[in-house]
């Protein structure tokens, strides 16, 4: 059975649901969530997606991302999936939401109302490996001179919403 997202309105009311892949290949607006873990030194955990998700596979990107399912939490949804896909417990905290579209060359959409919430946690992931192909540590400054350098390496979502979690984690964590 394929998991369903829930579709909203520009202002994250929710207007129903649909199916996961109906809706990025008609480039419906959906709720979102993106998780970002840094340890202890400040570096962010870093996962380089499965090769065969159905988009954006190899690219690295945030430590964890997914959908809520209607009728769920989006934090207890991002608490979950951090555990699915990483294998790993930490507290998050709510840091801020963007909106953004991206289309990919498979006909499919992401058109998603992303909330992003950060947590501090030096727990070594234990990750699923149909989910994740690696993950690595990395310092803000080294990853955002390689954004510049080389960005087709990342997922469209890090690019777009980098320089908000750069300034949120400076202005908050310090």
């Amino acid at each position: 059975m394929e998991d369903k997202v829930i579709l909203v309105d520009q202002d994250d009311y929710e207007v129903g649901a649909m199916g996961k892949m109906e809706a990025h290949y008609q480039g419906k607006l959906h709720r979102a969530f993106s998780i970002f873990i840094f340890n202890t030194k400040g570096e962010l955990l870093l996962q380089q997606r499965a090769h065969d998700k159905y988009h954006s596979g190899g690219k690295w990107t945030n430590t964890c991302c997914s959908h809520p399912r209607p009728g769920e939490d989006t934090h207890g949804a991002a608490d979950r999936r951090l555990m699915e896909e990483m294998g790993m417990s930490c507290e998050l905290h709510y840091a801020f939401n963007f909106v953004y579209k991206a289309a990919f060359g498979n006909e499919l959409t992401e058109y998603e109302f992303d909330h992003v919430y950060f947590g501090t946690c030096d727990a070594v992931p234990e990750v699923n490996a149909e989910e994740v192909a690696a993950y690595k540590y990395v310092s803000l400054v080294d990853l955002a001179e390689d954004l510049e350098l080389n960005p087709d390496r990342y997922t469209a979502w890090l690019k777009i919403c980098f320089g908000k979690v750069l300034s949120f984690k400076n202005n908050i964590y310090g």
